[in-house]
């Protein structure tokens, strides 16, 4: 814990003297997406099963839309061939899928600055096997989640922060054992730093922007009091103001709280179409 807060200290001082796009890899900033803009993205986790040694992939197609400036949502799918623990093969199958909705609710904005409020909620449901202690609604667990993101711009830096409360339910295939009623609650929170690198003076729309990012990435059991924290740089490319590639990897600060998988790299791909919904 105190090396989390001297990290966020570390950052709040970047912020003050940086001079960043809030795209964020593993979360998501408090903006919305503009009004009939639908995203495609392909989510991709490459990660070290560190109980069977074995690479766990992860493919999560993802659908999202811009229903107006408040509100927008992202419907995902999770497909991983890690397979049932007794049924373990390298073939995708599809485990599940999630719902987001996100509903900005207060806004500042400036030139070249803003600072904006959003609650959010999602539902997850999952049929593969409960492995860790750790809740994760993005492909391994059923649930629900719901909380609030503060993001704010200035010039090419972006800084945002969340707070949320999980919950999980029973997978829809229990084969090892039911989520200890005690620890299904837990306590998202996040920090993310973005900045824009590259280029360094726009002249159109058409310019690849490169962007450098650091998320911090933490959740607590309720009942338990363990916690892990995480990190992950993130390298991002904007083509033609419209596609996307990340890069990044992510690995623990502290790993209290219990994971099966909790370091390895993800690749995110994503192409939006402006005004296709009218």
């Amino acid at each position: 814990m105190k090396k989390l807060l001297l990290f966020s200290f570390f950052l709040c001082c970047c912020y003050i003297h940086l001079s960043a796009q809030e795209l964020f890899t593993y979360t998501e900033p408090a903006s919305n997406m503009a009004k009939g803009t639908l995203g495609f993205r392909l989510n991709s986790t490459l990660m070290k099963d560190e109980v069977e040694l074995e690479n766990n992939l992860h493919i999560n197609p993802e659908l999202m839309l811009g229903i107006s400036k408040k509100w927008m949502f992202h419907l995902e799918g999770f497909l991983s061939n890690r397979g049932l623990v007794t049924d373990r093969n390298n073939t995708l199958i599809a485990e599940g899928g999630s719902l987001y909705l996100k509903y900005r609710f207060y806004s500042i904005d400036e030139v070249h600055s803003h600072f904006r409020l959003a609650a959010f909620s999602k539902f997850s449901i999952n049929n593969s096997d409960v492995h860790q202690d750790a809740i994760d609604l993005n492909g391994y667990n059923s649930g629900y989640e719901m909380g609030f993101i503060a993001t704010k711009l200035q010039h090419k830096v972006a800084l945002s922060i969340s707070l949320a409360l999980l919950h999980a339910l029973d997978n829809k295939n229990e084969i090892n054992y039911r989520f200890p009623s005690k620890n299904r609650d837990a306590i998202n929170y996040t920090f993310s730093l973005g900045k824009l690198l590259l280029p360094k003076t726009y002249k159109d729309y058409n310019q690849t922007n490169m962007n450098g990012m650091l998320e911090i990435l933490c959740q607590t059991n309720i009942n338990t009091g363990k916690t892990y924290v995480d990190m992950a740089p993130v390298l991002q490319f904007i083509f033609l103001s419209k596609m996307r590639a990340d890069i990044s990897y992510r690995f623990p600060l502290s790993n209290d709280l219990y994971r099966s998988v909790s370091k390895g790299f993800l690749l995110r791909l994503e192409y939006n179409v402006f005004n296709a919904i009218k």
